[in-house]
């Protein structure tokens, strides 16, 4: 039997000084993204609103979590030309920097020379590693925690080597 996971609320309220995120999917299908992305596909608008029922949640945990010094950063790695979800990944990223967030863009094509680990994750404190499964069509298949010091290891040099060569968001044009 597995062990229950921690809520990412609390392990964000726990971290200390870091909290870093590796996206390296092109698509997403989350169920809690579902609405808002069918309406930004439909009308080409995205909600940048950081008080609205969407974000504000995530707009004051990540607040909280800034103001308490902890360095919240989000890199993505991204086939280009983009995917239709990334762009609507890049129209809703003012929110995530209005949060408080640092978010960094880098073109997979940049990356082929940087080991990563096989899944995205959180690493909070460069040592408590959050992974993020996903089926292939980009569903969530769950979330497991970790500890063990070699994939920590693998997981910091491999977000810090991907933020070294990173586009910071406001530079990064979409393709």
């Amino acid at each position: 039997m597995q062990p229950s996971v921690p809520s990412f609320t609390d392990q964000l309220r726990s971290a200390r000084w870091s909290a870093v995120h590796l996206e390296i999917r092109d698509r997403y299908s989350v169920d809690n993204e579902a609405e808002d992305f069918r309406a930004w596909q439909q009308t080409g608008q995205r909600d940048i609103d950081p008080t609205s029922a969407y974000w504000e949640p995530w707009v004051n945990l990540v607040q909280e979590a800034s103001a308490r010094g902890v360095a919240v950063r989000r890199a993505r790695i991204v086939s280009e030309p983009v995917t239709e979800y990334i762009r609507y990944e890049h129209a809703g990223t003012v929110v995530n920097l209005l949060a408080g967030e640092q978010v960094r863009w880098l073109p997979r094509r940049r990356a082929s020379d940087i080991a990563l680990p096989g899944n995205d994750f959180w690493l909070f404190d460069d040592r408590i590693i959050r992974w993020n499964h996903f089926t292939g069509d980009g569903a969530s298949a769950g979330q497991e925690v970790s500890e063990d010091p070699a994939a920590a290891k693998l997981c910091a040099t491999a977000f810090e080597s991907v933020w070294a060569r990173a586009v910071p968001h406001d530079q990064y044009e979409i393709r």
